[in-house]
């Protein structure tokens, strides 16, 4: 077999126009959410609050994504990301002229992030079904690996950069550069060429999803990363709400650290990343899965006893690491099993699982931290992650030996 290209998907012109648009774009994605998160705290002091809104940016993904899985599988993809990207200036637009204007308010930034999670809801299953579009199957798991690279080397960028601008200029400008950041994916999307149209869909709506479902039950690796992503989603991924209530009244390095705590799972995470996008492909997926899984869930709990600046710089580091092999890896296996006429409508039950449990997620570890304190909550919260990953270390490694889904080399 002949030994694939480093970074073989960046050789493709479409893929690399796309890559290097998102890199721009994400990281004003970053800077608005590390504003809106100092933002949140600022206004209410509150860690139920900034569970509520992150749950309220994410409730919309829970609602919507099954419908947006269904307009990838129909309609032209590039076209949906043109229009999903396009109308994610307006909300970046409305909160820094508030925030400008002294005028804003939480209840408005609640509305403002339920106007992006449904932009997102339709976003996001296109852009995952939309990378099938753009590299050969070959490159899919290294296309998966860059993407991941990008989002993660943008929240190391994103993170310093909204650190830097809210100490010299001020919450609003963070929100102005992300609006202004859209336009160049929206350029790179408007000279990517089609590279062919997938099977679509054209049954009723619940017929389109059964039929995703189905291939999820029936691929038993599949189904059972779907349900350690769920775990992850209600109980893992959502340290990163408490992560300014950390910074401000448990670590004392306000704004400024907060964004360094960010940026180091940022950087942890793009570190797995381009790890894998470098190796081209993961061997002994039924082994690196489950592990990635639990170093995730152990410096989480790690976390919990740390009381130094330095040492959750280290944890967040790792949780990073572990969070980004573990859904980079299983993303890329679903890709080479999913058929293409099915591929928006599972990767829309990936993103439901992944994204749209967040809002329950967040709703429980804000409610959590209000009432039992935040290092109470994320103890109790990592301990059921890793009683989970131990579960399915067992089950996925007997599912992807039967079914082939173990990635060995051949």
């Amino acid at each position: 077999m002949e030994t694939p290209q480093r970074f073989s998907a960046l050789y493709v012109r479409d893929f690399r126009l796309f890559w290097f648009g998102q890199v721009i774009s994400l990281s004003g994605t970053w800077m608005q959410s590390l504003a809106q998160s100092w933002l949140v705290y600022s206004l209410t002091k509150s860690p139920l609050y900034l569970g509520i809104i992150a749950s309220v940016s994410s409730l919309p993904i829970l609602i919507f994504t099954l419908v947006g899985g269904m307009v990838a599988d129909r309609y032209p993809k590039r076209n949906i990301l043109i229009i999903t990207q396009a109308l994610s200036v307006l909300p970046a637009l409305a909160l820094g002229l508030l925030t400008d204007k002294n005028m804003v308010t939480i209840w408005q930034v609640g509305l403002i992030a339920a106007f992006l999670g449904t932009v997102n809801a339709f976003d996001v299953p296109a852009r995952q079904a939309f990378l099938a579009e753009v590299v050969a199957k070959a490159d899919i798991t290294n296309a998966i690996a860059l993407n991941s690279a990008a989002f993660n080397g943008a929240r190391i960028l994103g993170p310093v950069a909204a650190g830097f601008l809210i100490a010299h200029l001020g919450l609003p400008a963070c929100f102005y550069f992300n609006a202004a950041s859209f336009i160049a994916v929206i350029v790179a999307l408007t000279r990517i060429k089609a590279k062919g149209t997938l099977s679509a869909h054209s049954g009723s709506f619940l017929h389109g999803v059964a039929e995703g479902w189905r291939f999820v039950v029936k691929e038993k690796p599949v189904l059972y990363i779907m349900a350690l992503i769920s775990v992850f989603s209600l109980f893992g991924i959502p340290y990163i709400t408490l992560l300014p209530v950390l910074a401000g009244d448990i670590l004392k390095v306000g704004a400024k650290g907060l964004s360094f705590l960010v940026a180091s799972a940022g950087a942890g995470s793009l570190i797995a990343a381009l790890t894998i996008a470098f190796r081209g492909e993961v061997h002994r997926k039924d082994i690196f899965i489950p592990l990635a899984g639990l170093v995730f869930s152990v410096t989480i709990l790690g976390l919990s006893f740390s009381g130094n600046f330095s040492v959750s710089l280290i944890l967040i580091f790792f949780a990073g690491w572990g969070v980004v092999s573990f859904l980079a890896t299983s993303n890329s296996l679903i890709q080479n099993m999913v058929p293409d006429a099915l591929r928006g409508r599972v990767m829309s039950l990936y993103i439901l699982v992944f994204l749209g449990f967040a809002p329950a997620g967040n709703a429980l570890i804000g409610v959590a931290a209000e009432f039992l304190g935040t290092i109470v909550s994320l103890k109790i919260f990592s301990l059921v992650c890793i009683a989970s990953s131990m579960v399915f270390y067992k089950a996925f490694r007997k599912a992807a030996s039967e079914t082939g889904a173990t990635g060995e080399k051949e």
